[in-house]
């Protein structure tokens, strides 16, 4: 996708989630990810624990780079938390291309 055109749409992203939840600013990456993970498992909580947080965003990644081949979903621990097996080697080098990977998942995610 054309840098340009990521930019828009992921800015999109973040004006549906601040206007579905009704933030008062923008969500950053984490915030976006906290969320996804909280729908990939499924269950919602008054609050989460520090690690929790930790391993939803970890559980929105490893969901978004499931089609890409990076991660294979195993399933579910009993307490309903999804768990994935890395099985391939992420080789995107750099912080920024990374991050670029991400918002493509995530814009493909809310299909916007």
């Amino acid at each position: 996708m054309e840098e340009w055109k990521l930019d828009f749409k992921w800015l999109e992203v973040k004006h549906y989630v601040k206007n579905a939840l009704n933030l008062e600013k923008l969500p950053d990456m984490n915030a976006i990810l906290f969320l996804i993970g909280i729908q990939e498992l499924g269950l919602l909580k008054e609050s989460f624990t520090k690690e929790e947080k930790q391993d939803l965003m970890h559980v929105a990644v490893c969901s978004l780079l499931t089609e890409e081949g990076y991660f294979e979903f195993e399933g579910r621990d009993q307490d309903g938390w999804p768990h994935f097996k890395q099985i391939a080697k992420i080789d995107i080098d750099g912080v920024k291309e990374q991050g670029r990977l991400l918002q493509e998942k995530i814009i493909q995610y809310f299909n916007l």
